[in-house]
């Protein structure tokens, strides 16, 4: 029963289908940020940045954010390097489409 009350919306977040996962303006914000960092970090503008603080985000939550996206990454980047695929048992489904989404 853990997870069950999110379902819909991690299952929606694993599709990349911000939409679906029917988040509020704030949480929205931070996935765009994520998003951003992910697949093209250099256009993270000072104006993204100050949307996130006037969503009632904070600079330490800001920075969070920052570091967990890049360390995300960095452990994507060096398993695709090697290689390294899950077990079928944890992705059952195939590739999320999050991975696939341009």
């Amino acid at each position: 029963m853990q997870g069950e009350a999110y379902g819909k919306v991690a299952e929606a977040l694993r599709d990349g289908d911000l939409e679906a996962a029917g988040l509020d303006r704030p949480h929205r914000l931070l996935m765009e940020f994520v998003a951003t960092i992910t697949r093209h970090a250099y256009r993270v503008t000072d104006e993204q940045v100050q949307g996130l603080r006037e969503a009632g985000w904070t600079e330490d939550q800001i920075a969070e954010t920052v570091y967990e996206t890049a360390l995300f990454n960095l452990f994507v980047r060096l398993a695709d390097t090697f290689a390294i695929e899950p077990p079928e048992m944890y992705e059952p489904q195939g590739v999320p489409g999050a991975v696939t989404r341009e």
